[in-house]
């Protein structure tokens, strides 16, 4: 390789890491959010998808898509504990307490990979066909919830670990919330949120949506909301939760696709590929940004754990950059 090529590698490397230093400090100095470290997640490559924890035993897992992988992550040393290899596009994970189990839901094949919670064997094999995507657990209907295929939500039950049931949708299914009774669903295809009927399996409502590419989806159970976030073009718009009536809506940061809501401080994080999580305010009928805190390019996905008191947000490797979990604590 020429020289002065060796050079301009050199010199973009230098400017970037310089940059996610910048970026770094104005999360950490001051503002709602302070980053406290970055765990790093090994050589993996690639995109990654959605997260889910193990409370009990301090552990994050990590739908690495793109590297084909779930990554394990121990959130109380803040290291990784190990990879789980072999797998095929997975998109989501659900740790299930009551039976110590793992669910990924992989796009390539369809399929959905049970592993135990300790050494993380594999225990079984769930078959969808096609497009297997957002992992729900139902704790109190004793069930997990998986999106899946041109449009579908497959129910499978705990103690037989197979799908006992299907609610047919007119698109496939993004990001879902389960509240009590009721499933909404987005369905960016359809520019809509379906609401589903947890025990029948059969869609009772459906809302239309204004705006495109609604992905990303959280409940504020406190005063009975459901959050939409957008991409096309990029907004969040709130919803009475009982009749599906507009009560606010904010913009938001690009290529969003995950958003939380801290009950404990009336907050909203949203997580978006262009490199920031927004942070929003709420009050009784407005959702105002407070702040946008940087982190890196194609970094969408994310998890806000009340009981940890954090926001995890996966960052995919880049230039100068490995892949890495990075940990919020929110403040104050």
């Amino acid at each position: 390789m020429p020289r002065p090529f060796r050079m301009t590698i050199a010199a973009l490397a230098s400017v970037v890491m310089l940059a996610e230093t910048a970026a770094s400090a104005q999360s950490t100095d001051s503002g709602p959010l302070q980053l406290e470290t970055k765990i790093l997640l090994g050589d993996v490559r690639g995109r990654i998808d959605h997260m889910a924890v193990d409370l009990k035993r301090q552990r994050l897992f990590v739908a690495e898509l793109g590297n084909d992988s779930v990554g394990v992550v121990d959130l109380g040393n803040r290291s990784l504990l190990r990879t789980i290899p072999g797998l095929n596009e997975p998109q989501g994970v659900g740790y299930e307490p009551s039976t110590d189990t793992l669910f990924v839901a992989n796009a390539r094949d369809g399929s959905v990979r049970l592993f135990d919670g300790d050494e993380y064997k594999a225990t079984g094999r769930i078959e969808l066909g096609s497009d297997a995507d957002n992992v729900r657990v139902d704790s109190e209907a004793k069930r997990v919830v998986i999106g899946y295929g041109s449009g579908a939500l497959a129910f499978i039950d705990l103690s037989a670990r197979s799908k006992i049931q299907d609610a047919a949708l007119k698109a496939h299914p993004e990001s879902f919330q389960i509240v009590q009774d009721r499933i909404f669903v987005n369905l960016p295809d359809a520019h809509a949120v379906a609401v589903v009927d947890g025990a029948s399996g059969k869609q009772i409502a459906n809302w239309p949506m204004a705006k495109g590419g609604n992905f990303a989806m959280a409940v504020d159970r406190d005063r009975g909301r459901l959050l939409v976030a957008f991409r096309s073009p990029p907004g969040l718009a709130v919803f009475d939760i009982n009749d599906g009536k507009p009560v606010a809506v904010s913009e938001t940061c690009g290529d969003v696709d995950d958003l939380f809501v801290d009950a404990k401080r009336s907050r909203v994080y949203v997580s978006c590929g262009a490199g920031y999580v927004d942070v929003l305010e709420t009050s009784a009928k407005s959702y105002r940004r407070i702040a946008r805190i940087p982190t890196a390019a194609g970094a969408r996905t994310s998890l806000f754990v009340p009981e940890m008191d954090r926001l995890l947000v996966a960052v995919r490797e880049g230039t100068a950059r490995p892949a890495a979990i990075w940990m919020f604590k929110p403040m104050p």
